[in-house]
């Protein structure tokens, strides 16, 4: 009868991690975008016309810093844009 708990527990175990996992696999597989313009300080998801990585953002909102949104949603985010900011002519 123990042998029969510790297989039902760990098949419930079992089950438990699998539906998290599929869970996070199908909410990272959804289509995204790039949103410029609304990243805080230090939050950016990659390098800018201005730093060169990630978290480098040096002030909210920066023109040219962006994070990664589900399709659709920047949109609707005061000042965000989906392209980004158009580069200042030298000279």
């Amino acid at each position: 009868m123990q042998n029969n708990i510790k297989l039902a527990i760990g098949a419930a175990v079992a089950g438990v991690i699998t539906l998290a996992t599929v869970s996070a696999v199908a909410a990272n597989s959804a289509p995204e975008e790039k949103c410029y313009g609304v990243a805080a300080a230090g939050k950016n998801d990659c390098q800018t016309a201005t730093n060169s990585c990630a978290g480098t953002a040096e002030k909210d909102r920066q023109p040219d810093a962006f994070v990664n949104l589900p399709k659709g949603l920047c949109s609707k985010i005061a000042g965000g844009s989906l392209t980004p900011p158009a580069a200042k002519k030298k000279g």
